[in-house]
């Protein structure tokens, strides 16, 4: 009998544009989601691992079996500097998928970070890295390295699909993934989006100033 085998992956799929990547990364996830018909939301249990981390690149596929880390560790030879690598880990949350020496190859290598529909360990590790990782729970047990996988094919993390080269975007809120062929314009309505929410907040705090102020006023003696 004959053992299937996976696909040899083609990772010269289209990546975002520089500038525009950089106009995504002064941009809130919630924005984005917004532009977006608030969808393209992953699901809200996949969350920073460490406070303050955020991220934002193009997305590296991975597809592995659960608890196992040999196709995360093949997707880190190939992977280019800006990728983010997002893995479907079918949602395991029994063994950590990456830990912070993962974390620091991808460091050096010039990875933006990781989103793992899956767990994680050595959290701490991975924030004196600086290495940005999204995961969905935290294990101190450790991977097997067995196979199988495929990479950068089309995956699900979250509810979501996220074919290589998309853009994904996360921060304290939690995690988006922006169809790289529509990037271009769900950046214009993230910015409209934020732009609208700043002119609110705006007149929000000049409301609180001046009411603070009316408040001062009315404490001071006579």
């Amino acid at each position: 009998m004959t053992t299937p085998s996976a696909p040899e992956p083609d990772v010269d799929f289209p990546r975002v544009d520089p500038a525009l990547l950089d106009r995504f990364s002064a941009l809130p996830a919630a924005n984005i989601g917004d532009a977006m018909l608030r969808m393209g939301c992953v699901d809200s249990r996949i969350r920073a691992v460490w406070s303050g981390a955020t991220v934002h690149g193009s997305a590296f596929t991975v597809w592995t079996r659960e608890g196992d880390n040999l196709f995360i560790h093949k997707a880190l030879e190939l992977a280019r500097p800006g990728d983010v690598i997002v893995v479907n880990g079918c949602g395991d949350e029994s063994r950590a998928l990456i830990g912070e020496l993962i974390g620091g190859r991808a460091k050096a290598k010039g990875l933006a970070g990781f989103v793992i529909d899956g767990a994680i360990r050595d959290a701490s590790g991975l924030a004196e890295y600086g290495m940005p990782v999204f995961a969905r729970a935290v294990t101190p047990a450790g991977p097997y390295k067995n196979g199988p996988g495929i990479l950068a094919e089309p995956v699900a993390i979250g509810g979501v699909v996220v074919r290589p080269g998309d853009v994904i975007v996360g921060d304290a809120d939690g995690v988006v993934v922006v169809p790289l062929d529509r990037a271009a314009a769900i950046a214009e309505q993230a910015e409209a989006k934020r732009d609208s929410e700043d002119a609110s907040r705006a007149a929000i705090e000049e409301a609180l100033r001046q009411r603070n102020g009316a408040t001062a006023a009315r404490r001071v003696p006579s």
